[in-house]
């Protein structure tokens, strides 16, 4: 009779992420996660993962996911043991079904944001599982270091006392604490972040606190605690408050700090003016949407904070708080920062946030207009009156788009559209169109350029009548040319677009 052996256990692996950015996950980390059979993973009622989100790419196709569902986050429970009983019977559960695939042999990892063992969710299940099956933990980056590495000031040097406090600590206790020497990090916020407010004032501290929400996360903000909104406090955010020498070492240098926003022109490395080039040689720090600080070649020492497109108000604010803490930053964009692009963000940044961002070296450093060098590659389309347009609804209503449209077209300008059409937004262009055929004849040049300079640049020339909408996307600059736009041919068969400088009197109105 053979006998039946028991599978050898699997292990357990405690994988620490970090605070948010996939690229500060460790090597080790990501060895264990593609080698687990099975990935445990917190996760809300609604189904989003923020630890899952962070390492997504990198699961392997026919790996278990277990989703660990939290019964109560932020809201209140009924269950008559209340809180503490209703999350330690979830824990329970959770370790028993994760158990259950440890047994069978096969190796489970527990994600966790920031260190395991650092107020981490995976240190309960290791509580009930690590005495039985093979265990090993993976650190992370905790929150807090990663929020003090955007700050770009020390928290601490030498031989200063550091103290991490929980926003769940009594008013009176946090301010007697935060009375002491040092510095410190104030964790577990959301709905304790009027009382910690409060006690930081109390303690004297309040232009010395910086609050950061999403710390590395494409979706950071970095902004003094007087500016926060209290209703839109997040989890996953903290207050940092320096040790007071190094504030004062950063107000003493703070008037070496400078921000730039600087424009790359639309693509073609040739088109980046000197002042460009010397101002990102200069600058200790670059800030900017990550596609465009790809195109900035890296520097020993510098650094870069890249982060989606649609947060240019976060990004403004981050390039601040930098530059008043004493470096010197260069908030990138593509073509002209002042079209359509982040010189308007930061300033309106300025004009809102505190005092010290006016005291601010801050330069506008032009480039190449997108719109500029579309007209270039096919002649002057641009050469008489025309003005310019966003077709983007995000930050103004489809309603005064349509009417600087109407206004546009009955004014007989040429017309140069930004942001002709996304995937959010797919039937608006169609619209521009029949708002200038309106008023346009149908052979009214129209030119679609996109990627200028780059290498899968692509330009089309066309009409009114023909205009195909959905050749456009949002790396597309459209040109509508005026009632007096024509067209030369040239003897080796191009032919070139341009609109007189002289006004004559054609029928302006069809």
């Amino acid at each position: 009779m053979s006998q039946v052996t028991a599978p050898e256990s699997g292990r357990l692996w405690g994988v620490g992420l970090g605070p948010g950015d996939p690229e500060l996950v460790t090597v080790k980390a990501l060895r264990a996660l593609r080698g687990a059979h099975v990935v445990a993973y917190p996760c809300a009622r609604h189904g989003q993962s923020n630890a899952r989100s962070i390492v997504c790419s990198e699961l392997i196709h026919g790996q278990i996911e277990l989703p660990m569902m939290y019964p109560v986050t932020t809201e209140t429970t009924n269950h008559p043991g209340g809180y503490e009983a209703a999350i330690s019977e979830f824990y329970d559960a959770m370790a028993e079904q994760i158990a259950t695939h440890l047994s069978a042999g096969s190796d489970v990892a527990i994600l966790c944001e920031g260190d395991p063992f650092f107020y981490g969710s995976y240190m309960y299940l290791h509580d009930r599982l690590a005495h039985r099956f093979p265990t090993e933990v993976i650190p992370g980056i905790p929150a807090i270091m990663g929020a003090a590495a955007r700050l770009g000031t020390p928290l601490v040097r030498r031989d200063t006392q550091f103290t991490v406090l929980l926003g769940t600590l009594p008013e009176e206790t946090l301010a007697a604490k935060l009375s002491g020497p040092g510095a410190f990090a104030i964790m577990k916020l959301g709905r304790t972040f009027l009382k910690v407010k409060r006690a930081i004032n109390k303690a004297g501290l309040g232009d010395r606190a910086l609050f950061i929400e999403r710390a590395t996360m494409e979706t950071e903000r970095v902004m003094s605690i007087h500016e926060v909104d209290p209703n839109t406090v997040p989890y996953f955010s903290l207050i940092l408050v320096p040790d007071g020498s190094q504030v004062q070492r950063a107000e003493n240098i703070s008037s070496m700090g400078w921000i730039s926003v600087v424009g790359l022109g639309p693509g073609n490395d040739s088109w980046l003016t000197p002042e460009a080039k010397y101002a990102l040689s200069e600058a200790s720090d670059l800030v900017g949407y990550h596609t465009y600080l790809d195109r900035v070649p890296v520097r020993s020492g510098q650094r870069r904070f890249g982060s989606d497109n649609k947060v240019e108000a976060d990004r403004a604010r981050h390039a601040l708080t930098l530059a008043v803490s004493g470096r010197k930053v260069c908030v990138v964009s593509s073509g002209d920062p002042g079209i359509f692009a982040m010189a308007s963000a930061v300033l309106e940044c300025v004009e809102q946030g505190p005092e010290a961002w006016r005291s601010l070296d801050i330069r506008i450093i032009p480039g190449l207009s997108a719109m500029q060098a579309a007209a270039s590659r096919v002649g002057a389309p641009l050469g008489h009156d025309f003005c310019v347009l966003s077709l983007s609804d995000r930050l103004k209503p489809w309603a005064v788009i349509v009417q600087r449209l109407q206004a546009a077209a009955a004014a007989d300008f040429a017309v140069a559209i930004y942001n002709p059409i996304s995937s959010e937004r797919v039937w608006q262009l169609a619209e521009a169109k029949s708002i200038m055929a309106s008023h346009r004849g149908p052979t009214t040049p129209v030119v679609l350029a996109r990627s200028v300079g780059r290498i899968d640049e692509r330009i089309v020339v066309t009409d009114l009548e023909h205009f195909d909408p959905a050749l456009a996307d949002m790396q597309t600059i459209i040109l509508i040319g005026s009632s007096t736009t024509r067209s030369v041919d040239l003897t080796n068969g191009r032919k070139l677009i341009y609109t007189p400088r002289s006004y004559g009197t054609p029928d302006l109105f069809i």
